[in-house]
């Protein structure tokens, strides 16, 4: 067999032609190129290249929910024809009478558009002349580019899977993810009282302010967009959508006054930003894997968060310093990732549960020296739940919590009495001080049976279906809803765990409802 270097050597003198590229000599067939000529420029594609640009820097404030000066730029159709300017925002093949490039390319040093942002890139900018130089073609796949609005909703041939549930602070909705939106129903569930639509395809956490005015909305398009979303909750309008990252983004949270939304992101990160301009306002990178959940401190001075990387995160929000891992960094001492967490509606300890299915109750703040293979800050541990812990939620007098799970397909809901003691007796507290191997059996049973003083399991819920990936309680403590893998959202009482209710969330074509 001839190698390549062969190949060329053998071959007739006339269907090679060689030239000199930096150092290297190589060989070109049929004498095509020659050392003087430019290289052919590289097609620059809509879908792969130009989209990315837009939806970083643009669809934040140019899509249906928020179209800014009348331009969509979610749509090609729309994005060509241009806004309120009533000129062709893109010309095809002439950058010079595009308007679009007027908007974006700087001068002295700023641009009109992105407002109020960093322009955009040199190299992006002339990624999109050179598209709209090379004709502007929308090479978008097809199935690729489905448009939702509030004239055009999603529509449903069989039910979603549910990731969050809230009910707003005076108790009138319940807000219910998904896809591409949030459906605000009445908190009995019975009427469908609003569909906030807007770009990410998936929702994996819709939260109310503190005030109820606001829904915090966040989620993306797996593995191209993140997005925060903050909506006016009486008028169902878009306030703010703010790109973060390229890819979905979880576990929204509210600072006490209403001024900052934190988030957790696949890039190992917990970011804020201000709820009124978007703007960045906390990143810390201290997690070690995806960060799923956050939660602010009582005064909102710090933030919590947990992750894929089996530790519950402290970081001061001022300075975004990281202060601690609250829980214990011992291997083994907790199984698995936290997926769930909340905090105590007037202390600061956090309810966090995850792979290995037993909920737990930890201080923010440590009272003892870290040592390794402590678990000091835990001051409380329920019996563990079947499977994996996806939702946890306090009830509104902390005297309650709850808990959903999944395991082999099927899922459950625990209600657990919650008196317990937030400061530790002097004893117990000098058992949790130190690591497990160092403790005497007297020392392990004096735990457990503190544990479990004041702790019972309440109520496991009826009717539960697929997976529990969202709980919630009402602000009045007397309803408990649920939701995951079948798309059924449940509400049931607390203390007996019978069933009140069972409704679907979205409008489904009616042979698909039939048959459900």
């Amino acid at each position: 067999m001839m190698c390549r270097r062969q190949l060329l050597i053998s071959a007739p003198a006339a269907a090679i032609s060689w030239l000199w590229v930096g150092t290297f000599l190589v060989a070109t067939a049929g004498g095509i190129a020659r050392a003087d000529e430019a290289p052919a420029p590289e097609q620059v594609s809509y879908h792969r290249d130009i989209k990315p640009i837009f939806q970083t820097h643009c669809h934040g404030c140019h899509q249906p929910a928020k179209p800014g000066g009348s331009f969509v730029m979610t749509a090609f159709d729309a994005l060509v024809k241009g806004g309120e300017s009533e000129t062709a925002a893109i010309v095809a093949s002439k950058p010079e009478e595009s308007y679009l490039l007027d908007q974006i390319t700087p001068a002295d040093g700023a641009a009109t558009m992105p407002k109020d942002k960093p322009p955009l890139s040199a190299v992006e900018i002339e990624k999109i002349t050179s598209w709209i130089r090379q004709g502007a073609v929308d090479d978008t796949p097809a199935g690729a580019d489905v448009r939702y609005d509030a004239e055009h909703p999603p529509q449903y041939t069989s039910l979603p899977i549910i990731t969050s549930l809230e009910f707003s602070p005076d108790g009138s909705l319940l807000a219910v993810s998904g896809n591409n939106e949030v459906l605000l129903h009445t908190a009995d569930g019975s009427a469908l009282a609003g569909r906030l639509i807007g770009m990410s395809e998936r929702i994996e956490s819709a939260v109310f302010s503190p005030d109820g005015k606001r829904l915090a909305v966040v989620g993306g398009s797996p593995a191209r967009v993140g997005e925060v979303q903050i909506w006016d909750v009486e008028s169902r309008a878009l306030r703010l959508s703010v790109p973060v990252l390229h890819d979905t983004i979880y576990g929204a949270s509210w600072s006490p006054d209403g001024k900052y939304i934190a988030f957790g992101c696949p890039d190992n990160s917990v970011r804020a930003i201000d709820a009124e301009t978007g703007a960045q306002a906390l990143l810390q990178r201290a997690p070690n894997d995806w960060t799923l959940g956050t939660v602010f401190s009582v005064d909102g001075s710090h933030i919590v968060s947990v992750g894929r990387d089996m530790a519950v995160k402290l970081i001061e929000f001022k300075t975004q310093r990281f202060v601690d891992n609250i829980t214990s960094i011992t291997p083994g001492a907790l199984r698995g990732g936290i997926t769930a967490i909340d905090r105590h509606p007037q202390r600061d300890e956090i309810l966090v549960g995850g792979d290995d299915g037993m909920p737990r109750i930890y201080r923010m703040f440590r009272k003892n020296a870290r040592t390794i293979g402590d678990d000091s800050n835990c001051i409380q541990r329920f019996p563990a739940m079947p499977g994996r812990i996806f939702a946890a939620a306090f009830s509104p007098d902390g005297n309650r919590i709850a808990c959903g799970s999944s395991l082999d397909r099927t899922g459950q809901v625990y209600v657990y009495s919650c008196a317990y003691n937030s400061e530790l007796p002097e004893a117990i507290s000098a058992i949790e001080a130190k690591t497990d191997n160092s403790r005497s059996a007297d020392e392990k049973a004096a735990l457990l049976k503190h544990f479990e003083s004041g702790i019972a399991i309440v109520a496991k819920l009826e009717g539960q279906g697929g997976a529990v990936y969202a709980v919630a309680f009402s602000p009045d403590g007397k309803t408990i809803t649920s939701a995951g893998f079948d798309g059924r959202v449940r509400l049931n009482d607390p203390e007996t765990g019978k069933l009140i209710k069972e409704f679907i969330p979205v409008p489904l074509q009616e042979k698909t409802a039939q048959a459900n």
